[in-house]
C-alpha cells in the first residue's frame, strides 16, 4: 500500500494541521505499515492494530512529547513508535540492536515511561501529574498527562490503587481505558457518543465549575441540596460507575475507531477546566484491519513473522515439544489421578499451557486475571484446605507477587507449587521479561524447595516431585522454547525425585599426577553447555566431571563435598542472577571448610546488567553462560591454554585423582 501521508510524518507535529479526511486516510496507512512491519519481525500484532485511530487522535490533539503519553504494558505501542520518529527502524523491532518491543525511555523522548509489565501506567502518570503541579517552571504547569490502559490490565489491583489515590488528590489527569474485550459498561452507540461529547465540552465543564462555586455560597442545607442535585445530574448523564466512585469524571463508552467522535472529545478534555481526573472509556477491536488477527485474537496477540496475504505464520520446522507443553501434559496426567490438583494462571492460560489443563478439568483451573499477588495468596488459601495448587506463572511476573510468596506461603509453610515458566533468558521479549531472579529470591526463603529442570525428562520428574510434597512450598523453573528433543517416558511412569539430591552426568576417568581437573556443577538448562565445554577441555588434557544439582535448595551437600574433594576446581553454572545457586554453594563450601585446602571455586551466572532483546543463544553468549564461556573460565582457573595444540596440558596444584561420588 502506498503511504504518502505517513511518508510526510517525522514527528506527530507534522500531522496536526491535517484535515479530518486526511487524518482518516493516515489511519489506513498507519495500519498497513504496522501489519507490514510485524509480518517481518514478529511481535504483538492485535493490540497495536486496535489502537491505530486512538494513537493518531492522542498525538493529534495533545502536544507530545511535552504532554506525557504513557502506554500501559507497551504491546499496543508499535503505531506510536511509527508516528514518533522511529518508522525507519520499525522493521528492526525485537531484533538484535533494533527497537524494543515495548516503550523504553532510552529509545525516544516520546516514551516518558518504560513498560513491559502491565498495570503500571496509572501510578506513573499520577507521579508525573503531581511532579508537574509541584514544579516552579511555568512551562511545566500546562502539561497534560495521559495514560492508556487496557481492560485486561485493569484487572490488576495496582491500577485501582492508583485510581483511588488520583481521585483523592483531584489530580489533573486523563486515563484512557482501551476496552477491546471485556465490556466494563454497555456500549450504547450514537447516544453514548453524543453524551460524551456534550458533557466533556467546555460549556458543561464551566457549568459544573459555576455550580460548585455557587453551592459553596449557599447555607449548609442549601449547599447539600445543590451538591445532591449536581450528583443526580451526573448520574443521569453518565450512570454510576466504579470510576466515578473513585473520584474520576467518567466518559463513555465511545467508539475508539471513530475519529469524528474521538477528536472532539479529546479536544474538549484538553481544553476543559477539569477539577478531577478524567477517565475516557473507548471500545476498540483487537486486530482491526487484519482479517486473520480478528479471526483468532489470542493467536495473533503475539506472532512470529507471517505472510501478509495468507496470514500463515513462519513457524520453526521442529516438532520438538516445548517445555510448556511437557509441563502441561505431565500436570494433566497427575491431575487425572489426584483430584486435589488444581492449576492457577494470571491471565496467561495458553502461554503457560493451562488452556489444555482447563479443557480436561474446567472446574479445577483458575485464570485470576493480571493479578499475581492475588494468584499467590489464592493458591495459599487452597493449600491451607488440603488442595494441591500449581501456581503457574512466568518468572518475570512472579516477581509481582513476591511479598505474598514470603508472607502468605513461606512463613506459613503452605505447600503451594510454583511452576515458573520462561525462567532465564527469553530472547526477543528482552530485559523486561528475562526470568533472572526467581532462584535467588525463592532460595532465600525458609521452607522453600527450589528445583531447576535441565531437560524435559527432568521437568516431568520435578512436576511429579512437587505434587508429592505436602509439607512445604516448592518451585520448578523451566525455560522458554523447545526442549532438547530427547525421548520422554510415559507420564504415568514418572517417579518423584529424592528431595535435595543431584546426579552425576559425566564422571572424570581420573587425573594423573599433576593433571588439571575441574568439576562443572550445573543447575537448570545450562547442563548441555557444560557437557559441550567438557568435551573441549578434555581435548586439552583436562579431566572433567559434570553434575546436575537439580535442587537449588536444599543443596546436595554430599555431591558438592565429593566434587570439591576430588577436583582442583569447582565451577557452578546457572541461568540466574547473582545471589542464586552459586552463592548457596559458596556458603556451604565456606562453612564446611572446603575452601581451606586450595579448592579453586568460581561461579558463572547472569551478569549484573540488563541484557537486551536478542536470540536466546546470543544472550547466553553475552551473559557468559554458554559452552564457550564455561570452557574459557575453567581453562583460566586451571591455567590451561585452550589455543595450545598440545593434547596434554599440565596445571600445577592438583588435588589428586577424580573418583566416583
Amino acid at each position: 500500500m502506498q503511504t504518502p501521508l505517513l511518508d510526510s510524518i517525522k514527528t506527530p507535529a507534522d500531522m496536526r494541521d491535517f484535515s479530518r479526511p486526511k487524518v482518516k486516510q493516515l489511519a489506513k496507512e498507519l495500519r498497513a505499515e504496522t501489519i507490514s512491519a510485524v509480518s517481518r519481525t514478529g511481535g504483538h500484532l492485535g493490540a497495536g492494530l486496535g489502537v491505530v485511530e486512538l494513537t493518531i487522535a492522542l498525538h493529534y490533539v495533545f502536544n507530545t512529547p511535552h504532554d506525557r503519553l504513557i502506554w500501559d504494558v507497551g504491546h499496543q505501542a508499535y503505531p506510536h513508535k511509527i508516528l514518533t520518529g522511529r518508522r525507519d527502524g520499525i522493521r528492526s523491532l525485537r531484533q538484535p540492536g533494533g527497537l524494543s518491543g515495548f516503550t523504553k525511555r532510552s529509545e525516544s523522548e516520546y516514551d516518558p515511561f518504560g513498560a513491559g509489565h502491565s498495570s503500571t501506567s496509572l501510578s506513573a502518570a499520577l507521579g508525573m501529574a503531581v511532579a508537574r503541579d509541584l514544579s516552579d517552571d511555568p512551562q511545566d504547569r500546562d502539561r497534560h498527562v495521559i495514560a492508556v490502559i487496557g481492560d485486561g490490565a485493569m484487572s490488576a489491583g495496582m491500577a485501582y490503587e492508583a485510581m483511588n489515590n488520583a481521585g483523592s488528590l483531584g489530580a489533573r489527569l486523563l486515563v484512557v481505558l482501551n476496552d477491546n474485550d471485556m465490556s466494563i459498561a454497555p456500549a450504547v452507540g450514537a447516544m453514548s457518543s453524543y453524551l460524551s461529547q456534550l458533557i466533556s465540552s467546555r460549556p458543561f465543564l464551566t457549568i459544573r465549575q459555576l455550580a460548585k462555586h455557587l453551592a459553596q455560597r449557599f447555607p449548609t442545607h442549601a449547599q447539600r441540596t445543590a451538591q445532591r442535585a449536581h450528583a443526580m445530574a451526573r448520574e443521569l448523564t453518565m450512570g454510576s460507575t466504579i470510576f466515578s466512585q473513585l473520584g474520576f469524571f467518567y466518559l463513555g463508552p465511545v467508539d475508539g475507531h471513530d475519529l469524528d467522535v474521538l477528536l472532539p472529545i479529546l479536544k474538549n478534555i484538553r481544553d476543559g477546566n477539569n477539577d478531577c481526573p478524567v477517565l475516557l472509556h473507548v471500545r476498540t477491536e483487537k486486530g482491526r484491519g487484519h482479517p486473520f488477527a480478528q479471526e483468532s485474537g489470542e493467536k495473533y496477540h503475539a506472532v512470529p513473522s507471517f505472510d501478509v496475504i495468507t496470514g500463515d505464520t513462519k513457524k520453526s520446522a521442529t516438532k520438538t515439544p516445548t517445555y510448556t507443553e511437557v509441563f502441561a501434559r505431565q500436570l494433566i496426567a497427575l491431575a487425572d489421578k489426584d483430584p486435589r490438583i488444581v492449576a492457577i494462571t494470571a491471565a496467561m492460560p495458553s502461554g503457560t499451557g493451562l488452556n489444555r489443563f482447563a479443557e480436561q478439568f474446567p472446574s479445577r483451573c483458575f485464570d485470576v486475571g493480571i493479578a499475581e499477588q492475588h494468584a499467590v495468596t489464592f493458591a495459599a488459601g487452597l493449600a491451607s484446605e488440603g488442595m494441591k495448587p500449581f501456581a503457574t506463572i512466568y518468572s518475570t511476573f512472579l516477581q509481582r507477587g513476591f511479598d505474598q510468596v514470603v508472607h502468605d506461603v513461606s512463613l506459613q509453610n503452605l505447600p503451594v507449587r510454583f511452576a515458573i515458566d520462561r525462567a532465564g533468558l527469553v530472547g526477543a521479549d528482552g530485559a523486561t521479561h528475562v526470568g533472572a531472579y526467581d532462584m535467588t529470591y525463592l532460595a532465600a526463603l525458609p521452607n522453600m524447595v527450589v528445583m531447576a529442570a535441565a531437560d524435559e525428562a527432568e521437568l516431568m520428574a520435578m512436576v511429579a516431585t512437587a505434587a508429592a510434597i505436602d509439607d512445604a512450598p516448592s518451585s520448578i523453573r523451566y525455560p522458554r522454547g523447545a526442549g532438547t528433543g530427547m525421548a520422554l517416558p510415559a507420564a504415568d511412569k514418572v517417579k518423584p525425585l529424592a528431595i535435595g539430591k543431584g546426579r552425576m552426568v559425566r564422571q572424570s576417568k581420573g587425573a594423573s599426577k599433576g593433571s588439571a581437573s575441574v568439576a562443572l556443577l550445573s543447575v537448570g538448562v545450562r547442563l548441555g553447555d557444560c557437557l559441550a565445554a567438557a568435551e573441549v577441555l578434555t581435548q586439552h588434557g583436562v579431566e572433567v566431571s559434570v553434575a546436575d544439582a537439580r535442587f537449588v535448595k536444599p543443596l546436595d551437600e554430599d555431591l558438592i563435598r565429593g566434587l570439591a574433594d576430588t577436583h582442583q576446581a569447582l565451577i557452578t553454572i546457572e541461568e540466574g542472577s547473582v545471589g542464586g545457586f552459586g552463592s548457596h554453594v559458596a556458603y556451604f563450601l565456606s562453612g564446611a571448610g572446603l575452601l581451606d585446602g586450595g579448592l579453586k571455586f568460581r561461579q558463572l551466572c547472569l551478569p549484573d546488567f540488563v541484557i537486551d532483546h536478542d536470540s536466546q543463544t546470543a544472550q547466553a553468549k553475552r551473559a557468559g553462560v554458554d559452552a564457550g564461556a564455561i570452557a574459557t573460565k575453567a581453562a583460566e582457573v586451571l591455567g590451561v591454554d585452550l589455543d595450545s595444540d598440545s593434547a596434554g596440558v599440565h596445571a600445577g596444584g592438583g588435588k589428586g585423582k577424580a573418583s566416583p561420588v
